[in-house]
């Protein structure tokens, strides 16, 4: 249902009419792209600032009944720099080596020489110098047999203001003595103690004399040192930019660790890793992006630079207070729906028949806007605000969803169309770079250099399971299986490489992947299968079957543009926009029959390994949790217990931690179709369901749907080392674009089954 309205999208027509197409071309023959970014502000990188004294504390919530439009912050208190922002300086950052003026009296400064005024407050400075357009980004791999934590970091520099003589350096600390202690996060309102960042500079502040010593290092600190690897180079008119990885190891110790770290003797940020015998903390989302034709400023609280923000600073606070070893993506990591504004796009995009669209011939200039468009976007998004202080200091563990490969409404749901509209020129080119840059900007992958084979020891990514070879995208599918602790691990199922109309995933992905699950070790009890679309979800059948008859009378009036219903179809063979969505799922009659394969497959896997299933999804935009679990026949018969049930697999469903919810007649739908008793599995002994969880709402009063929440939300997980039990608590927003969520739980049992 990844659909933001009728409205959003006529408001997106609309723009789109007035924006002055067909464009113009400049003095020197070329296209303004849309988005077009400069190198960051050193002060920036990471989203921190550490130069300037604590921001004011925002006035606490107001009263239930008080609470209007959110205010907007002065305008002339930002600055602008080409699709990034920039904000007033903030303190110093936890991590940093150097105090803030904040962290000082007046008479300690006085007392101080210029040059010990100097030394305590001088900023970190990278030398040699690079300079950034994205990063550092962060990304978690596995832990292996000796427990050695594998992972990466990752920068993007422009060459012509970068010195690589010698080579960019990465280097990283631990102190494997140092017990690392949390404490709850002050609040004040919204106001928590973090370091600043640039998305929330009137809440966000580092109180003084809390800023951290590095004298507490113990004599065991170990440090590392790594190159940089130069994986990839983008040529634009901009010039040239290089995409430098680097590889980090640390070997786990008996509890948990801060990890410090700097590329070129740089701003120290910092991550953390568990314990050797500790499951990991797990930050989750998806959809952080929004829907064409959605404003942000609806989406903004007070003190919030823009409505993008405010449920991520609810996950960086609950990150302050006990933090996170890994953040999940799963699914829609950004919206690439603006590539159908690019200039040289144009003529094709407005296209009324199909056919002409179909053979439209791929140029250079056209090739070279959809390459501009993806590392501008993704730099765009990945250095910016709250999401970019996330991404570099919880390691990323990312999978993709339609929104990451391509633009939504022009190619919405890629894989489900026909043959000949996917084979096109233009339609696949936008395809294969969209999973370029996919595996480049999130899994830090280049396939040229990186290779095809995830045998062992061969790629340095240990997680990777490579399946089949795309069909309409030139990359074999890319999965992972990644070690979550002692008796859990994660697999994130590439659902997006090898899908056509009725398929999901090829046959050779499906035996590669469970051929790698069959050698998980014996001590595993819980399986995370994150899957972008939920497996276990309210049926539509009735709707899908409508918007695909040909004399549906709204696809209709959509084809010929009457009563303003022609946003409706899509943009290349005329079908119902939603029946793009519709075909995307799982429960869609095109994928039912390799749905309920799939499930019976994990079903035997997890009787014959004692293992837990517990499926992790996004996309739909709301926040529920579906169950499977055996079938029960007869009146009196019991359900069995659910730490018995070897098919108790629950899907929790969190989405979206930035887009907007469905509107209230769809959830009104989903709900009511969430109480509907679904036979489809009775032949395997497999009942389906949904769990009841939202007894409330955030605010207390009586909840819409017991079933469905409509609301911005993210989910946490974590291991229950007394039960066993993996809990999943979905953070629902409050109030919209206040920043402040409630929990909602779910467990997955721990098994306790008899192997066979």
């Amino acid at each position: 249902m990844d659909n933001a309205g009728w409205h959003a999208l006529r408001r997106d027509a609309r723009e789109r009419e007035n924006g002055g197409y067909p464009p113009a071309r400049g003095p020197d023959g070329r296209y303004q792209p849309v988005e077009q970014i400069l190198p960051m502000d050193e002060n920036f990188i990471g989203g921190f600032n550490v130069s300037a004294p604590p921001s004011p504390i925002p006035p606490p919530l107001p009263p239930k009944d008080d609470i209007g439009a959110p205010p907007l912050l002065p305008q002339h208190d930002h600055q602008f720099q080409d699709g990034y922002r920039f904000s007033p300086p903030s303190p110093v950052v936890q991590g940093s080596r150097q105090p803030s003026l904040a962290s000082y009296d007046a008479s300690q400064l006085t007392h101080m020489s210029a040059v010990e005024r100097s030394q305590n407050l001088r900023m970190a400075r990278m030398n040699p110098y690079l300079q950034f357009m994205c990063g550092p980004l962060l990304r978690y791999d596995t832990v292996d047999e000796q427990g050695v934590w594998h992972g990466a970091a990752m920068v993007v520099t422009a060459d012509a203001g970068s010195t690589y003589d010698p080579y960019p350096t990465l280097a990283y600390s631990w102190d494997p003595d140092h017990s690392t202690t949390f404490k709850k996060a002050h609040s004040n309102g919204r106001s928590v103690d973090l370091g600043p960042h640039p998305a929330d500079p009137m809440s966000m502040y580092y109180a003084p004399g809390h800023a951290p010593d590095p004298s507490h290092q113990g004599p065991n600190v170990q440090r590392q040192q790594v190159p940089g690897q130069e994986i990839w180079v983008y040529v634009g008119n901009g010039g040239t930019f290089t995409f430098w990885r680097f590889h980090i190891q640390i070997p786990l110790g008996q509890q948990d660790m801060k990890v410090t770290y700097t590329i070129n003797h740089g701003q120290e940020l910092e991550f953390f890793v568990p314990g050797r015998n500790q499951t990991m903390r797990l930050a989750t989302y998806s959809c952080n992006g929004f829907s064409a034709g959605v404003n942000p400023e609806d989406f903004r609280g007070p003190g919030f630079q823009s409505g993008y923000d405010p449920v991520w600073v609810d996950l960086l606070s609950k990150h302050a207070e006990q933090p996170f070893h890994a953040l999940v993506g799963g699914g829609d990591q950004l919206y690439c729906d603006g590539l159908t504004r690019e200039p040289e796009l144009q003529d094709w995009v407005t296209m009324s028949k199909s056919e002409e669209k179909k053979q439209y011939p791929l140029t250079q200039e056209i090739m070279s806007a959809i390459d501009r468009f993806y590392f501008n976007h993704y730099c765009q998004v990945f250095r910016s605000g709250a999401f970019a202080r996330a991404n570099s200091s919880i390691p990323m563990v990312n999978m993709a969803d339609d929104h990451d490969l391509v633009c939504a409404h022009v190619i919405d749901g890629f894989g489900s169309y026909p043959e000949d509209l996917q084979n096109s020129p233009i339609f696949n080119r936008i395809g294969a770079r969209g999973y370029f840059f996919f595996l480049l900007f999130q899994c830090f992958i280049n396939v040229e250099m990186d290779g095809l084979s995830d045998q062992p020891g061969v790629h340095w990514c240990r997680s990777l399971i490579l399946g089949g070879q795309g069909p309409y995208v030139p990359f074999p599918s890319h999965s992972f299986l990644t070690y979550l602790g002692p008796t859990s691990w994660m697999l994130l199922l590439d659902c997006r490489a090898e899908r056509k109309l009725e398929q999901v995933c090829s046959k050779e992905e499906y035996h590669k992947v469970f051929q790698r699950l069959e050698m998980l070790p014996p001590s595993t009890e819980h399986l995370i299968v994150q899957l972008g679309i939920p497996i276990a979800y309210p049926r539509m059948v009735f709707l899908e079957t409508m918007l695909g008859s040909k004399f549906n009378p709204l696809v209709s009036l959509g084809r010929s543009g009457s009563l303003g219903l022609k946003g409706f179809v899509n943009k290349f063979n005329a079908d119902a926009e939603l029946l793009d969505d519709l075909n995307d799922h799982w429960t869609s009659r095109h994928h039912k029959a390799e749905r309920n394969w799939f499930i019976e497959q994990l079903q035997h896997f997890a009787l014959c390994h004692r293992t837990r299933i517990t499926f992790l999804s996004g996309d739909v935009h709301c926040a529920a949790v579906g169950l499977l679990k055996t079938l029960v026949r007869g009146k009196k018969a019991q359900d069995l217990a659910p730490s018995s049930d070897h098919r108790y697999m629950i899907n929790v469903v969190s989405s979206a931690i930035v887009n907007t919810p469905p509107p209230g007649g769809v959830l009104t739908m989903v709900g009511t179709l969430a109480t509907k008793t679904h036979r489809t599995m009775h032949y395997t002994d497999t009942d389906e369901t949904m769990i009841p969880i939202f007894q409330k709402e955030p605010d207390g009063s009586k909840p819409k749907s017991q079933y469905i929440m409509g609301r911005r939300n993210w989910c946490s997980v974590v291991f229950d080392p007394p039960s066993g039990d993996m809990v999943f608590d979905i953070r629902v927003e409050k109030t919209k674009g206040y920043g402040q969520t409630v929990g909602y739980t779910a467990r997955a049992p721990a098994p306790r089954w008899n192997p066979t």
